[in-house]
């Protein structure tokens, strides 16, 4: 609930610290109290980093947004700075981008304003809006740049992605023309003053009613599109959240403003990415950061003052194949405390082995060997516990041919299993994992595929293991890290 005798930044300062909770990621960007989701904002301006996130200061639910901000020299260690964006006159203060003018920091996000009862999607307005800062700290709403969507019946128009290319500013804005999602595309000199060139891009049957959170950037020789599609159906081992975020890869034409591609490709196939949003680093690198919870999840932090938290940076690359690569940053090698002892772990053979290591910030790098391997699964529990018992499993399946992530025992509220397919022409299967206190990122086989989920494991447990299944398997590689705490 508001309270009108406080700031919202003096709101949180008071409720963080009555929060004690062993699930608040150690190397994560959270809130330090309140409810976040869609990262924004990411950008690297006068030698820093920004990364600003969707947030409810007053409340551990969504609610009336503002802008959360943390900077970081490495993208790694960040530090709370005071919330950028309040609700205003323009409604409250969706989703947006973040660009870099000489000294100037300008926000570019939606202004949202319901028209009939809160949460009637079918009436509301939407409309772009600009803010800038001299210090990158403190902002100044400068207005609405665009006060209305392509067409008078579209509502859903929001969450504009913007970029300089040829001394020109570009912008694209997710939106819902019917039951078509689509992202439209504008162009400005000045930031102010924007000029609509039409959609660049629709989604075909299937691929959503409403393309929220856009991106648009170039890898390598192509144009990449990311956003995350709302209304998309399962379809096997796809598509499997409440809602998705994928990419598509293709070309622009810079004549007719129209951007073509093959296909959707999920980003993550995790339970818990949503929004994910690019921005280049310093030395050129496509650095991609993500919500890491997913919409009508359980979260269970709630009843403890806070709720969500975003992915660590991973850097994308794109392959010849038109395939998306995705790798932790290599800063994140700074986190590393502790190197445990594994070298007497070189195979598993039908048990659980204990590897006598513990921690809840860990990261772990570990390479399975599949030539000889007679196990039909095989892999690591994570945040084992006996009392409660408990377990998060990860691994391959060798009988289906998917690695898989198992979150069943994981603890409160949360359940369900996840898996891919992968590559195993090199003969082996690679699993580089980082375990927060309440999230797992495992990436396979050097960024070939992803798998981002929550999960709420009791503080005693703590345990790592490793285990084959029916037969056995060795090890080419097992290095295990504790990490270090940024928010200590």
């Amino acid at each position: 609930m508001n309270n009108d005798t406080q700031t919202p930044n003096q709101f949180v300062q008071n409720k963080a610290a009555e929060i004690n909770c062993h699930h608040r990621p150690g190397f994560h960007i959270a809130a330090p109290a309140g409810w976040i989701n869609d990262p924004n904002g990411l950008c690297f301006h006068n030698g820093i980093y920004h990364a600003f996130y969707q947030h409810h200061p007053y409340s551990s639910d969504w609610g009336p947004m503002h802008w959360g901000h943390v900077t970081s020299k490495d993208m790694v260690h960040w530090e709370h700075q005071p919330i950028a964006l309040a609700p205003g006159e323009e409604g409250t203060c969706f989703s947006g981008s973040a660009v870099s003018v000489g000294d100037t920091l300008a926000l570019l996000y939606t202004g949202h304003s319901w028209l009939g009862e809160e949460g009637d999607d079918d009436h509301m307005k939407q409309i772009q809006c600009l803010a800038t800062s001299e210090d990158g700290i403190h902002f100044e709403k400068q207005g609405i740049i665009i006060p209305d969507a392509p067409k008078a019946d579209m509502v859903h128009f929001r969450d504009p992605k913007v970029w300089n290319e040829d001394d020109i500013w570009h912008m694209v804005v997710g939106m819902k023309d019917g039951e078509q999602g689509q992202i439209a595309y504008y162009q400005s000199d000045d930031l102010k003053n924007w000029d609509y060139k039409g959609v660049m891009t629709g989604a075909r049957p299937g691929i959503g009613f409403m393309w929220e959170c856009p991106d648009f950037f170039p890898l390598e020789d192509k144009r990449v599109v990311i956003c995350s599609p709302m209304g998309m159906e399962a379809d096997g081992y796809n598509n499997l959240n409440f809602h998705q975020n994928g990419y598509m890869v293709g070309d622009l034409d810079k004549e007719t403003c129209k951007f073509s591609f093959e296909k959707f490709v999920e980003l993550d196939y995790g339970h818990d990415f949503y929004a994910c949003q690019t921005f280049e680093a310093e030395d050129g690198r496509r650095i991609a950061i993500a919500w890491m919870d997913m919409w009508h999840s359980e979260m269970p932090t709630k009843e403890r003052g806070w709720c969500g938290a975003l992915t660590l940076p991973r850097e994308l690359k794109l392959d010849g194949n038109g395939k998306i690569w995705q790798t932790p940053i290599r800063e994140l090698e700074t986190l590393r405390q502790h190197k445990f002892d594994t070298s007497n772990l070189k195979k598993v053979d039908s048990q659980i082995l204990d590897t006598g290591i513990e921690g809840d910030l860990l990261e772990i790098k570990a390479k399975f060997s599949l030539a000889g391997n007679s196990a039909e699964r095989f892999g690591l529990m994570l945040r084992v516990g006996d009392t409660p018992f408990e377990r998060t499993i990860l691994g391959y399946d060798n009988m289906a041919k998917r690695a898989f992530f198992d979150r069943t025992l994981s603890g409160e509220a949360v359940t369900g299993v996840r898996s891919i397919d992968l590559d195993t022409s090199s003969n082996s299967v690679e699993l580089h994992i980082f375990l927060d206190r309440s999230s797992v990122e495992m990436f396979m086989n050097q960024g070939e595929q992803v798998i981002t989920s929550r999960i709420y494991p009791s503080e005693t447990s703590l345990g790592v293991k490793l285990f084959a299944e029916n037969g056995s398997v060795e090890l080419e590689e097992l290095s295990i890290w504790s990490l270090e705490d940024i928010w200590k």
